[in-house]
């Protein structure tokens, strides 16, 4: 089963979709005005970026190279903001292909900051110096991102000594406009996940239209709020202790249903008797048991031994070599009522527990003739009895192969109930 995703966050989108964002007018008019000017008066330039947790500062500074083609947009590393040499390297060391300028991000750094609270002065001193120096006749916008208009002015403050450096003090970018977001939300749905429509998950277009409200301060915020829902389709983590392992048996005699009897509790729903089990054993097979394979079996996997009347399956069962038939009402009907379809559903109450007794008929007669001979057909049979499950309306498949990262194992019949798997050998 494909997992559903609706990115909210720039790294998480598609490469392939990132130029496909749809372009900020005003920031983009700012980044031509930086260079315009770059080209008259020389130096470089420094932005301080305000935006929203969602508002899509990330997008629109890594994607000014799409829209921007003369540019080069490069994101520098911690260490070069940490270390002026580190970032004279990142910045000389950027390939030009005949680019006319750099835009260097740096893409939130606070908690760097919070912890040496030294680095936003220093950096931006680092600036300064490069700009009369090394940077000379270079033209760098150099752009960090924050969440925080606290940290904004901090850095806007550092460039006291060198003003001219500092683009505009508060620029705050607010992302795509409200009436926007449903088609955005629509498209960003539709190319992570091969063309589906948001409207087979049944989110219809009032719905985006709801997130477009002052609730959501942002763009991501109305993302992560239908993201919330489309998390229902997608598949939990593989949870084994949510497995139930059904052993079908079919009795024609009283002797079989006490042998049934011997190793599981049936009031409990036929779980198995593991000490009654262990005590069958002779000393050899004690032995060579491997105990702790044993406790880790017996006390973490729900086994059940379920008896079934051959006689109960019997006309259920009738033209194997075919894939798909017509099946008796009358049958169907007398099938969901025995112990084994009650556990399978999850509908077992102990209270009305009556014991399977030997019946003496010629439909059970019949039964003890058909089973001698369908037991060479197990393959058939389990096809069968998953096509009597799904008449029945539960989940049910034949010959499923169940995949863990310890081990695999095919099952008979795989019977999905909510959150509950049940294997039926």
């Amino acid at each position: 089963m494909m997992s559903i995703t609706l990115p909210s966050r720039y790294e998480d989108l598609n490469p392939a979709y990132r130029g496909r964002l749809r372009a900020n007018p005003e920031f983009i008019g700012l980044v031509q005005a930086a260079f315009r000017s770059m080209e008259v008066s020389g130096g470089i330039r420094f932005l301080p970026l305000f935006g929203l947790s969602g508002s899509g500062k990330s997008s629109a500074a890594l994607e000014l190279q799409t829209h921007l083609p003369e540019l080069q947009v490069l994101s520098l590393s911690r260490a070069a903001i940490e270390s002026s040499e580190q970032l004279y390297l990142e910045i000389n060391g950027a390939k030009s292909n005949n680019h006319k300028g750099i835009v260097a991000i740096i893409d939130q750094y606070e908690e760097v900051a919070i912890q040496r609270s030294a680095i936003p002065t220093a950096f931006v001193e680092a600036l300064a110096v490069a700009d009369r120096g090394i940077f000379q006749k270079k033209r760098v916008l150099f752009i960090w991102l924050t969440t925080s208009k606290n940290f904004q002015a901090q850095l806007s403050a550092a460039t006291s000594r060198n003003t001219r450096i500092l683009l505009r003090p508060e620029f705050e970018i607010s992302g795509p406009a409200r009436e926007l977001w449903p088609d955005i939300i629509e498209e960003t749905f539709q190319v992570h996940n091969d063309g589906k429509d948001l409207a087979d998950f049944e989110i219809i277009r009032n719905d985006l239209t709801d997130v477009t409200s002052p609730e959501h301060s942002t763009l991501g915020s109305a993302l992560e709020q239908i993201g919330q829902h489309l998390s229902n389709y997608n598949p939990d983590l593989q949870d084994l202790s949510q497995f139930r392992i059904v052993i079908l048996w079919p009795v024609t005699d009283g002797i079989r249903i006490n042998t049934v009897r011997q190793f599981t509790d049936p009031r409990q729903g036929y779980k198995v008797d593991w000490p009654a089990w262990y005590r069958q054993l002779n000393a050899d097979d004690r032995a060579q048991l491997p105990l702790d394979v044993y406790n880790k079996t017996r006390l973490y996997f729900d086994l059940r031994l379920v008896p079934v009347a051959a006689a109960d399956i019997e006309t259920l069962c009738r033209d194997l070599e075919k894939s798909e038939i017509e099946l008796s009402k009358t049958s169907l009907k007398r099938f969901s009522e025995t112990h084994f379809f009650s556990i399978i559903k999850g509908s077992w109450n102990p209270d009305r527990y009556a014991p399977l007794r030997e019946r003496e008929s010629s439909r059970a007669e019949q039964a003890r003739t058909w089973y001698s001979g369908v037991t060479t057909k197990p393959t058939q049979v389990g096809r069968r009895l998953a096509l009597v499950l799904r008449s029945l309306g539960l989940d049910a498949e034949y010959e499923q192969q169940i995949e863990s990262r310890h081990s695999k194992v095919k099952a008979d019949i795989l019977v999905k109930i909510l959150k509950q798997i049940k294997i039926i050998r």
